[in-house]
């Protein structure tokens, strides 16, 4: 089993940035098969960044100004999220999976953190 815990998220003006944090515990996960996804008022979860066991990919709205990390020695996964948008605002979660194959999807995942709020005002 895995456990997965976020921090970081709060209020923050347009233009600003966050640095939400994803504390992995219980039994170790190889390579880097972790992702992003957030979910705002009245819409489905969506797919915001991920870590294959090769390569970062993010998702259109988000790309070039969020960075997904992952700090082995702490078992963390990061998001930087930069010049940050009022529709960038929803609840943001980690998310584990057990296969390196598909990971854009929410069904992809098998572990998933509570959710942190991401607010941002305009």
């Amino acid at each position: 089993q895995v456990h997965l815990v976020e921090s970081g998220g709060g209020l923050v003006q347009a233009g600003g940035s966050l640095r939400l944090s994803c504390a992995a515990s219980g039994r170790p996960l190889g390579r880097n098969r972790m992702g992003w996804f957030r979910q705002a008022p009245g819409k489905a979860r969506e797919f915001v960044a991920a870590m294959t066991y090769n390569r970062m990919d993010y998702a259109d709205s988000v790309k070039g100004r969020f960075t997904i990390s992952r700090d082995t020695a702490k078992n963390t996964l990061y998001l930087q999220m930069n010049n940050l948008k009022p529709e960038d605002t929803a609840v943001y979660s980690c998310a584990a999976r057990e296969w390196d194959s598909s990971y854009r999807f929410t069904g992809d995942y098998d572990y998933w953190g509570q959710g942190t709020q991401v607010t941002v005002s305009s």
